[in-house]
């Protein structure tokens, strides 16, 4: 993963993974367009919160219920793939494998979420109309607003690393620190990047996914210490 600020996916919340979180999760866009890193100078600011390795916890996303409903309409089928989970209420989850982030009062440095967040191991399947693609491997980048995947469409590999959604940190809340350990970014809004509804159009044969299409809120939970 990459460097930037960062926003912490019922059942058909596959979709949602051909992005992460945290997935996903990020704190700095506001759109689409607007999804670069201002690159700003960190100086001698102090983080509230510095975390240089992740040692665990999760990204999970709980799915929009104008999602699920596209992808029941679409005959689309999700399943999770290697150690990600998908709850009866909705809420798909991704083990955090690596990375490191800095949180830094909001105002005070532009992205005020800065670093990585891996998710190695899992991801989501969806299958429909005998066509299979797999998402795994995500990668929150902060800088950027995006989550990137790994992305299999039939057994074959077809791209390495995809921009899979744009993560809207307007929405997001505070950083939570609990005394057990953990810090917490809440309320990302994951949307659709053009790219990933594009390739999920083509491969099913469809055209309802747009870029925007809100996917869910996502959830980072990350450890404090090793």
């Amino acid at each position: 993963m990459r460097t930037g600020c960062m926003r912490t996916f019922k059942f058909p919340l596959i979709i949602a993974a051909i992005a992460a979180v945290s997935l996903g999760t990020a704190a700095c866009g506001s759109d689409d367009s607007s999804s670069s890193s201002s690159n700003a100078s960190t100086g001698q600011t102090k983080p509230v919160a510095d975390v240089g390795s992740l040692t665990g916890r999760s990204t999970a996303v709980t799915l929009d219920a104008g999602f699920v409903d596209a992808l029941k309409q679409l005959k689309l089928t999700p399943s999770p793939l290697g150690d990600a989970s998908i709850s009866a209420n909705g809420v798909a989850s991704f083990p955090i494998t690596g990375g490191n982030v800095k949180y830094f009062k909001p105002g005070s440095v532009s992205p005020f979420v800065q670093g990585e967040i891996d998710h190695a191991g899992s991801g989501l399947q969806l299958k429909g109309g005998g066509k299979t693609v797999q998402l795994t491997d995500f990668v929150v980048d902060p800088g950027k607003s995006v989550l990137t995947g790994k992305v299999t469409v039939n057994g074959s590999e077809a791209a390495a690393s995809a921009p899979l959604f744009f993560l809207d940190g307007r929405t997001l809340k505070p950083l939570e620190v609990n005394d057990n350990g953990t810090a917490v970014l809440e309320g990302t809004t994951v949307k659709f990047k053009d790219e990933s509804a594009q390739l999920l159009n083509k491969t099913f044969g469809v055209d309802a996914l747009k870029g925007g299409l809100e996917v869910g809120v996502a959830k980072i939970t990350i450890n404090t210490s090793a």
